[in-house]
């Protein structure tokens, strides 16, 4: 029996290319499935690589859908007449208009389900609906979720010898007022969809991908401490020998000051709009990218003065329990006497930090023998011409 669909029931042939207009139109209204590998008529086709598709179609919503869907879509893979079929479910956005990011809020972004079908809305009722949204929140959006654990973030409060009672969630406020997880919880949730990369590059460039590594599906504190291993380890050591017992050893980057800018770009990222913090590893230096620019009413001047006014005063609550941050604002000027105002990079919706590596010690010691080889050379041709005349010539003659 074929299957139809209906206002809340979209089928897909396979992925293609209005994806994004038909999770918008889901979004702002009450929420539906989109099931991949069904025909129009409701004809079951299958899917062949299910997990390359889950991961393409998240990929296209966290990237080309604004504002953030965070917690607000899952994928499954369902079997049905024994062929294997990818379903997206959508729940209702708090946070409408939903849009296509290319197109704006416009009537060429803005889309809404109306029967079986994604219809574009007016320019009016995309007005109407930015003049009803209410300010959102971690902690004042609820959670799709509900069935969260957080054995991780329990393991980490253990380690600084902290026992969560029974009350932890309201304590730090994973909850609404009505006690349901916010999207709060659902980041420091065991399991989520929070995708946390570190791209590593050939060279200086993006043109050649070296690694593209995952850290993110877990609690944000453990794909931070993940980052932070990964980092520390890509931060390497290099050393030489200076004499017979002496050796000079160097790292790549300053170790404290590349902690405080991962930290921070966990601490002050905007994750109301999905985005989440992108680190790279280049051949001469270290990118950091966090999302959300200045927290509103904060200059330069002030960030680099040390003015703390965090973007996310409970995930700064939760970092500072774990002993990762301080309150004192100390860490950006630390990193400002270290590397120079030089490293920041500021634009209306990011913060990017760019940490050149330090001079190899090789090529300081490199330096260092060319310049004993050029004055051995000089010394030589000195000594060459204080030589009597006939004793040059027979040198000559023996070369």
């Amino acid at each position: 029996m074929p299957y139809t669909e209906s206002h809340r029931t979209e089928y897909k042939r396979d992925l293609t290319g209005d994806l994004e207009k038909e999770v918008v139109a889901f979004l702002n209204a009450e929420g539906g499935q989109i099931h991949f590998g069904v025909c129009d008529d409701g004809s079951i086709a299958g899917l062949s690589d299910t997990d390359v598709i889950q991961l393409q179609i998240k990929d296209r919503i966290v990237n080309n859908i604004r504002p953030g869907t965070l917690g607000l879509f899952d994928l499954f893979v369902e079997e049905k007449d024994g062929k294997q079929v990818v379903v997206l479910n959508l729940a209702g956005g708090p946070a409408v208009p939903y849009y296509i990011r290319k197109y704006g809020r416009s009537e060429k972004g803005c889309f809404l389900r109306i029967g079986s079908a994604a219809q574009p809305m007016t320019e009016e009722h995309i007005e109407q609906l930015m003049n009803s949204r209410q300010t959102v929140t971690l902690v004042s959006v609820v959670s799709r979720h509900q069935d969260l654990t957080f054995s991780q973030l329990k393991i980490f409060y253990e380690g600084k010898g902290i026992v969560l009672n029974q009350h932890f969630a309201k304590t730090l406020d994973l909850t609404t007022p009505d006690g349901k997880f916010n999207q709060l919880a659902y980041l420091f949730a065991d399991t989520n969809r929070v995708s946390i990369r570190v791209a590593k590059w050939w060279g200086t460039d993006k043109m050649r991908l070296r690694e593209n590594e995952e850290y993110g599906d877990s609690s944000l504190v453990k794909a931070m401490q993940k980052v932070l291993d990964k980092f520390d380890i890509e931060n390497t050591t290099q050393a030489r020998k200076r004499g017979m017992k002496t050796r000079e050893e160097q790292r790549l980057v300053d170790v404290a000051s590349l902690r405080e800018l991962i930290i921070n770009a966990f601490a002050h990222n905007d994750y109301t709009n999905g985005d989440t913090p992108i680190f790279e590893i280049f051949s001469n230096r270290f990118e950091i990218t966090s999302y959300g620019g200045l927290v509103a009413g904060m200059t330069q001047e002030e960030f680099f003065g040390g003015v703390s006014r965090p973007r996310n005063p409970e995930i700064m609550r939760i970092f500072k329990d774990l002993e990762y941050v301080e309150r004192l604002g100390s860490g950006i000027p630390s990193v400002v006497e270290k590397y120079g105002r030089g490293i920041f990079n500021f634009s209306s919706s990011i913060i990017r930090f760019v940490i050149p590596f330090a001079n190899a010690i090789e090529k300081v010691g490199q330096q260092e023998n060319n310049k004993k080889t050029a004055r051995k050379q000089q010394d030589d041709r000195k000594t060459t011409a204080r030589q009597p005349q006939d004793s040059r010539k027979r040198m000559r003659r023996q070369y």
